[in-house]
Formats: C-alpha cells, structure tokens, sequence
C-alpha cells in the first residue's frame, strides 16, 4: 500500500516528452495515466508536487534543428506548444511543475562532478562516464543480466570506456552542436542525467512515485536510479516506480519502420479528445493496449450515453455536483491501482441507473456518483448540449446549422412536410440529429 515520505508533500516525477516531433498515441497514454494518478493522489492528499519535464536538448533535436537550418530553440518551442495542445485536448491537467533541460545545465554539472568525486565517473576523450560496475543494484529495477542489459541498451563502442556498459553523463559537442562550458569543456548532457538533476532540484534527493512508459525502464530509469544513489550517498531515487504499458496499433507495437504511428492530432481531426482519452482508458494503465479505429467509436459511443443520462435528468434545482457524496466502490476501484476499465464499468452503471430512476433524490445520488467519477477520470468535462453539438465545430458550422434547424422548424409551421423532411436529411448528412421534443427543436451531433 502506498504511504508518502511526507503526507503534507506528496511527490511525484514522470518523464515527458523530448520535443521534436509532434506527439503520438503512445506518449498520450503516458500523459493521460500520470495525469490520472495526479487526480486520485489529490483526492487523498492536500498537496500532490508532481513534475513532469520537457527535454529540450537531445541528439535527435540537434538533428531536426540542422535538417531545417534553425536554432534548437525555434524546434523545441514549436513541439513543446504540439504537446501541450494535444495533451490538453485530452484533459490533461498541467503538472505543478514542468522543468526544462537546458534550465538546468548547473545543477547536472554540479552532479557530475560529485559522481566523479565519489568514484563512480571517469573523465575520458572530453567525455564523463558513469562507471557501471562501480553501482551494485544496477539492474535490479528492470531486472535485466548483465548480457541483456549491454545488448538492450544498444552501447556504443568505444576505446575510452572502461566497461562495455558505462553510459555517458557529458558529452562534448563541436562548433555546430549545442553546448556549455564545463570542468570538462564545452558540451552537453546526457539524456540520463538530465531528469536525476531535475528532481533533485525540485523534488529533493528521494521522491515518491516515478514514472514512465515501459521502453523507459532500461536504460533510462536503471541509469537514473545509478546516477541519484551514487550522487546522493545511496539515498534510493524513488519509493515506488510504475510503467505504463505500449499502445498497440492493430496488435503491432508501434514502430516508424513499418509505419503505424499514430499522432495525436490525426486523431484529434476525426474523433473528440475526451472519447481518445477514454479509449485510453480502457485497459489497466499496466497492461498494452490494443488500438484499432472501433475503440475510439466505442468509447465516442459510451460517452453519448454518459452524457445522454446527464441531459435526461439535469434540473435547475439540481446540486448534485458539489453536495452529493461519492461511491466508495469506484473509489475503490481508482485506488486499486488504478482500475480504470472497472472504473468505467461503475459509470456506465451509474448512467444505466439514472435512466431508471424516478424519483429526484435518487436522481441526485447517481449523478453525483457520475459527475465525480468523470472529474476524476476526466471525463464528462463539458455540458451535454456542448457534448452533443459538437463543441469542435465552428462557429461558422453551428451558425450553418441553426439556419438550417430555424428553417426546418418554420417549414414545420407552415405544415410543408416535404420541405421540413428534406431539410432533415440535409442535416442528418451534415451528422447532425434534430429532436423535436415539447419545448422545441433542438440539435446535436450525431
């Protein structure tokens, strides 16, 4: 069972993303789960320090920046805003703190060269090295042999490294590359060093919670957690370490070579970010997740029913959303580390229920348990009549389809049936589903 360090200072690290490309399925899934264990630590403790960083200096940025004749800056300033669009669209919270490589050039120096004081780097050809076997424990997260560690981690070969798994902590850079002065000469980080000076600064020498996808765990967690131990006296990095699971595309892991991957904006241009968000969601965060095109119309389809029982029976007399309690079952289930599909399950129940239910006091009840069980999934997070009439159109859109809805009604009037109908079918092209009820026509998106 997880207990904080500090109860009145919760702390939690997840890595982000490295800006030079715009984000796919899989970084959102990250995203979502971190943003997801965000809300649920906030409902237990009053304050929830989570950081969740950009790495704005990387080979792979140097790359995209040369291939378009532009500083690092202009590359990552533009993938950093891609990021935050996307994620925001999925309701994703903004970490409390959102820290940035190249801001803390000192405080990586300043581990390196206490790394080196201690014995466990080496200075080598202007590089710093951290001395793998010098660091017991390593391998002990992944729980990798030696061999497969050396194989996984795809080390470079080079004359000047003591042992064939020693990683680099500083690496010296040319008159074309991005760098800083050092002890050792201009040049800059390793990517492994980069979140270990991070959370030391922000978050202190020991956290609570660290996280990431599971590709992470080796090489970059083992390294972080060798890098922090030896820096900081054996002091453990993190208490507890979760990863996520891959998001599968049609049952392959996704891969640039064969060509399946999917960006989140791609899916942003065809399907709402809370339905891509509760698809998401549909697996434990542990588990891979299988994504095919029907699992975001599923969970489109879900959510119209969600918000189809909130419409039914919304009231202007109605609190429920601040006074009605919670259930404790989907507590439970958020709190068992995170049961999303159980979770889910609870509040298509909850919405089945409030379909049936006659009486107001039950209404309020099961309402409640809904609107609190979206705010923390993250769901529900607009009005129904926004819901259903698309809040990603346009005003231009919805301004076409109120003419077109004013027209229909005053051929109604006039008992021009043959007019009305073909204005229907006119709007049901459009996706758009009319309904007629007692206080008048209304619209929304099919």
């Amino acid at each position: 069972m997880f207990q904080p360090l500090d109860p009145e200072r919760v702390t939690l690290y997840a890595c982000g993303p490295t800006v030079y490309n715009p984000p796919h399925i899989g970084n959102a899934r990250a995203a979502v789960v971190y943003d997801l264990l965000f809300r649920v630590l906030q409902r237990h403790y009053p304050n929830v320090i989570y950081a969740r960083n950009i790495t704005d200096v990387d080979d792979k940025i140097n790359a995209a920046a040369a291939a378009e004749g532009v500083p690092i800056a202009t590359i990552t300033e533009r993938y950093a805003a891609v990021y935050h669009a996307d994620v925001t669209a999925l309701g994703v919270l903004p970490p409390t703190l959102e820290p940035r490589a190249t801001a803390h050039i000192e405080a990586m120096i300043s581990m390196i060269s206490a790394l080196i004081e201690r014995n466990h780097a080496y200075e080598a050809a202007g590089h710093v090295m951290f001395h793998v076997p010098g660091f017991a424990a390593y391998g002990a997260l992944s729980g990798r042999a030696r061999e497969d560690m050396i194989a996984g981690a795809r080390v470079e070969v080079a004359p000047f490294k003591k042992d064939p798994a020693d990683f680099v902590l500083w690496k010296p850079s040319d008159s074309h590359a991005p760098g800083w002065d050092s002890p050792w000469g201009r040049g800059r980080p390793g990517w492994h060093i980069e979140c270990s000076a991070m959370i030391a600064q922000h978050l202190g020498r020991s956290i609570d919670i660290h996280g990431g996808g599971n590709d992470l765990k080796f090489p970059h967690h083992e390294n972080e957690i060798a890098q922090s131990c030896c820096a900081h006296d054996g002091t453990p990095l993190s208490r507890f370490w979760l990863h996520n699971g891959f998001v599968e595309i049609d049952s392959e892991k996704m891969s640039k070579s064969i060509g399946n991957v999917l960006l989140v904006r791609e899916l942003l241009e065809r399907h709402p970010g809370e339905a891509i968000r509760l698809a998401l969601l549909r697996a434990k965060y542990r588990e891979p997740l299988s994504w095919c095109s029907d699992l975001v119309v599923q969970a489109k389809n879900e959510l119209d029913r969600l918000y189809g029982a909130l419409e039914r029976t919304q009231s202007e007399e109605d609190t429920a959303v601040t006074g009605s309690p919670r259930d404790p079952a989907f507590d439970a289930a958020m709190d068992d580390d995170l049961n999303s599909p159980l979770a889910l399950s609870l509040m298509m129940g909850y919405a089945s229920a409030l379909n049936r239910a006659a009486a107001v006091t039950e209404q309020r009840l099961l309402r409640g348990y809904l609107i609190h069980a979206g705010r923390e999934l993250g769901l529900l997070q607009s009005t129904p009549e926004s819901w259903f009439r698309g809040e990603a159109a346009g005003r231009e859109d919805s301004a076409g389809i109120e003419q077109l809805v004013a027209q229909r009604t005053a051929a109604r009037n006039a008992k021009n049936w043959a007019e009305a109908d073909s204005l229907r079918e006119q709007l049901e092209v459009m996706g758009i589903e009319i309904l007629d009820t007692p206080d008048g026509t209304q619209w929304r998106k099919a």
